[in-house]
């Protein structure tokens, strides 16, 4: 296997990672990854193991780094795969954004427990973002905010690429989430699925094609009732994924 360098006329060059193979006494090469999207470091580093520079090392040798590097490295690679990283894009608060993913994925804790969860982690290394503490991930999540129409957008598009065409049958689901606080603008008290009784919530809205993968969410204010989210979500259909066939069964609350 080898990085190969393909030049482009009007972007960068592509780098490919490729191998070489014999059939019928010839040899071919296929691309087995685009890296083009990977940090410097990130190809650096692959090329040096191709080469075998870390072969031969052994428990006693000095580490490569001191940062756990394949739960991100693994979990960066699905997100690439489903369009996440291109949806988002490549500015900084971007990259923030989508290690907020990732590390919700495989951490699952707050902002401030992340940030020391990423110390651990080789997180410039594999997404090419530089330190960062919890003010800076919660600026990330505000530009989610604004940004999530968009990201959906980028989204969905690949997603009709895949399958051929719009999806014909749209899944909805509803469900709620509580607060142990009280200050929260959707907060507020409403039927609780939990079963927590005196506590504010928010509800909350999932959109899905007809094999489950996410096309949309939408947050209510706690005290709105299931059937009121519904007009919301079929325009959103109709509107934003210019759906236009739209029967009263094509959105269904399951």
């Amino acid at each position: 296997m080898y990085v190969a360098t393909v030049p482009n006329r009007t972007s960068p060059p592509a780098l490919l990672l490729r191998e070489s193979y014999r059939e019928g006494g010839k040899v071919k090469t296929r691309t087995l990854a685009n890296l083009t999207h990977w940090s410097p470091v990130r190809v650096d580093a692959l090329k040096r193991c191709l080469r075998g520079d870390f072969d031969g090392r052994d428990e006693e040798s000095a580490p490569v780094s001191d940062r756990m590097v394949g739960v991100l490295f693994v979990l960066n690679a699905l997100a690439q795969r489903v369009g996440l990283v291109a949806a988002l894009g490549q500015t900084r608060v971007a990259k923030l954004a989508l290690f907020l993913v990732l590390a919700r994925v495989a951490h699952q804790g707050s902002r401030l427990s992340t940030v020391r969860w990423a110390a651990d982690h080789a997180v410039a290394e594999v997404l090419g973002v530089t330190a960062f503490d919890e003010d800076d991930l919660y600026e990330a999540l505000d530009w989610l905010a604004t940004q999530q129409e968009a990201i959906e957008k980028k989204l969905y598009r690949p997603y009709v690429q895949r399958t051929g065409h719009p999806p014909i049958l749209v899944l909805y689901d509803v469900t709620s989430s509580y607060f142990e606080g009280e200050q929260n603008e959707l907060a507020a008290y409403g039927y609780n699925r939990d079963g927590k009784q005196h506590k504010k919530q928010i509800v909350i809205g999932l959109l899905t094609g007809p094999d489950g993968e996410p096309l949309a969410v939408t947050v209510f204010k706690g005290k709105t009732a299931d059937p009121r989210t519904v007009a919301e979500q079929i325009e959103r259909v109709k509107t934003r994924f210019t759906i236009t066939d739209v029967g009263s069964g094509a959105v269904s609350i399951e």
